[in-house]
């Protein structure tokens, strides 16, 4: 594989490096591993409509995208569910 450098301030290269050190990987495979967890737009783009193809097929049903568009944030609201939840058991712990 092909290598290059980049250019980063020291304070950057420095927190990079104790970083990798202490996941016991190369500044060059942190910096792989972090690009890796940022898609770029067309990948999230991609990935969008390959859900949004998985949904309607087990849904059968032909929905636009303007209708997804539209559509609740159904994981956001479960996810506020979870965390009222949680804080609930909490209070009633205390």
């Amino acid at each position: 594989m092909a290598t290059t450098t980049i250019q980063v301030p020291k304070e950057t290269r420095d927190h990079l490096a104790e970083l990798a050190k202490e996941r016991g990987v190369s500044i060059g495979q942190m910096v792989e591993a972090l690009a890796a967890e940022q898609p770029t737009v067309a990948q999230r783009a991609a990935r969008l409509a390959a859900d949004r193809k998985v949904v309607r097929e087990v849904l059968g049903v032909d929905i636009s995208d303007e209708e997804f568009d539209r559509a609740p944030d159904v994981l956001a609201n479960i996810y506020k569910l979870a965390a009222e939840k949680v804080r609930a058991v909490g209070r009633d712990a205390a």
